[in-house]
């Protein structure tokens, strides 16, 4: 009866290849990946105090467009023309996933940033922080 099966034993070059894929799956698994992003619960129940009517909506969008349109896009999708050289595209805002976030949450999101959006701690006060949530909240109406 001939052996069907013949093991054929791996070149140098072939096991070294093995090694190396082994190797590099055991690396890929410490890389951290980047968790959900959530604000801390103190954050969940913050009120806003600007109300969103025409004018504060107006002052978000201005600033909106000065300071987030060139990554998040025109209409919040996240397509904005600098989203593509970004590690990480911006979420559009208009997915349940931030639409069921509280103000308060988005708010801290804005003010906190992450990478690789950033914070806006010195560049932006409370006041305009919560217009530009009002902003926001306008795209997914």
């Amino acid at each position: 009866m001939k052996n069907i099966l013949k093991y054929k034993p791996l070149t140098k070059s072939a096991f070294i290849s093995v090694i190396f894929f082994a190797v590099c799956l055991v690396l890929a698994s410490f890389i951290p990946q980047q968790s959900e992003w959530k604000a801390p619960e103190s954050a969940k129940n913050i009120k806003n105090p600007i109300p969103a009517n025409a004018a504060s909506i107006a002052a978000g969008k201005a600033i909106y467009i000065k300071e987030c349109l060139e990554c998040h896009g025109k209409k919040g999708l996240g397509n904005g023309p600098n989203s593509a050289t970004l590690d990480k595209s911006p979420e559009s805002f208009n997915t349940l996933k931030v639409k069921n976030q509280t103000d308060g949450e988005l708010f801290w999101k804005i003010k906190e940033g992450r990478k690789p959006m950033p914070s806006t701690k010195k560049s932006l006060t409370d006041e305009q922080r919560w217009q530009v949530l009002n902003y926001i909240r306008t795209f997914s109406k």
